[in-house]
């Protein structure tokens, strides 16, 4: 099914309505042919829509970005995904150079000093690889809950994201944590060993704790910023 028309938020909203996250990867796939792309943490949501797509066959491009400063446990689920699906999920790294100058001029650890250098830290990782990762790409499908984060609540499973100039995709938006642990247990789908040890949210391996009973799902990430300031800037509109 290819549509013609110029899409916008509510005519993929409409065409999505009723269908199950399979049928609505599958179909988006199907419209948008070659450009449409998923990111991967490689944590709980993200190996559940990973399953979606490869375990149905569904023509979605699957990356993910290695910070350098990732988990051996990510590393080790990275291994187990592809040997699981026989697949090849594509791996951006940052540019090299400014990483070397980041490093030269600030230190390995100055994002513990200020918020802006956490930023800049987290632009010259994540940021930038992202950015290129999605040129040319309509569709970009996300991991995001809107209960991970007061800031998500009010998402939409479809969005236009003005920054990357496309259509984002959010299958498990309306997903509790619960649900997303019963379908990773049911499908047997590999899954971080971290997050038997605590850890919900998981990052670089500097930036990310384990939680405590009763905090907040963000609270392991960047643990030492105020509440508000807790993105990287992936996700920024």
């Amino acid at each position: 099914m290819i549509l013609t028309e110029t899409h916008t938020t509510e005519s993929l909203l409409s065409l999505l309505n009723g269908k199950t996250e399979v049928e609505a990867l599958r179909l988006l796939a199907e419209t948008f042919p070659g450009q449409v792309a998923f990111s991967t943490s490689l944590g709980y949501e993200d190996q559940v829509i990973t399953d979606m797509i490869l375990a149905n066959g569904i023509d979605i491009r699957i990356f993910t970005l290695d910070t350098g400063r990732m988990f051996p446990e990510t590393y080790l689920t990275l291994q187990k995904t592809n040997n699981r699906y026989d697949t090849k999920i594509e791996v951006m790294f940052p540019k090299n150079e400014a990483v070397e100058q980041l490093l030269t001029e600030k230190g390995p650890l100055s994002f513990y000093e200020s918020i802006e250098n956490r930023k800049e830290c987290c632009f010259i990782r994540k940021v930038e690889p992202l950015n290129r990762a999605l040129k040319g790409v309509k569709i970009w499908v996300t991991g995001i809950r809107a209960e991970q984060s007061p800031n998500r609540t009010d998402m939409q499973a479809i969005e236009w994201d003005g920054g990357h100039e496309l259509f984002k995709y959010n299958p498990l938006l309306p997903w509790t944590f619960d649900q997303v642990k019963s379908y990773v247990k049911a499908h047997n789908v590999p899954y971080n060993p971290l997050h038997d040890k605590g850890f919900v949210s998981i990052g670089c391996a500097p930036c990310t704790r384990a939680i405590q009973e009763g905090e907040d799902f963000r609270a392991g990430r960047w643990w030492w910023e105020d509440e508000s300031k807790k993105e990287c800037g992936l996700h920024a509109k």
